[in-house]
């Protein structure tokens, strides 16, 4: 609730201050919040349906109350929406549309403001270290299971593609 609540309170001063692309991401975030609710909301209602047949089901408040996020949810959305641009951004680069990857960009640095901070890569190595030992990796046909703890590890610190990289990188071939 904390991040959801920071949101709103930076929306809103977005708006006092006529702060437009900050307001037009925040607008952004929040409705991919709001969706993810949704998404959430049917999931329950649907649960709850089938327990019906079997035992009562879940009132229109209960279901509104549950299907608010978590902070760790709210931090899921932010990512997406901050590895969308990081996307954009490469594909209007390679098509030749610096206007268009300095608008994602700007976005980008926005989002980044409401992520928590990422582990450096020397950090990341010594976990990715750790790993490959417990796990007993000895090649590249252990890299799921390295990956997995890795990623168990580093939850929220560092993408899916860093982990990737450090992993592939010193894993034995």
């Amino acid at each position: 609730m904390i991040f959801r609540q920071k949101i709103e309170d930076d929306l809103k001063d977005a708006m006092r201050k006529k702060e437009e692309l900050r307001l037009s991401v925040l607008r952004m975030l929040s409705a991919a919040i709001r969706n993810r609710e949704i998404e959430k909301r049917t999931r329950l209602a649907k649960a709850s349906a089938e327990q019906a047949k079997t035992s009562k089901t879940l009132e229109a408040k209960d279901l509104e109350k549950e299907s608010r996020l978590i902070d760790e949810e709210v931090l899921a959305a932010i990512r997406s929406e901050a590895k969308k641009r990081k996307d954009a951004i490469q594909e209007y680069e390679k098509g030749g549309r610096k206007d268009l990857a300095d608008k994602e960009s700007a976005e980008l640095k926005i989002l980044e403001e409401y992520l928590p901070k990422e582990m450096d890569d020397d950090e990341l190595e010594k976990i990715v270290i750790a790993a490959v030992k417990s796990a007993g990796a000895s090649s590249t046909k252990d890299f799921g299971r390295v990956m997995g703890e890795v990623m168990k590890k580093t939850k929220g610190q560092a993408s899916g593609d860093r982990v990737r990289d450090a992993v592939k990188k010193i894993l034995p071939q």
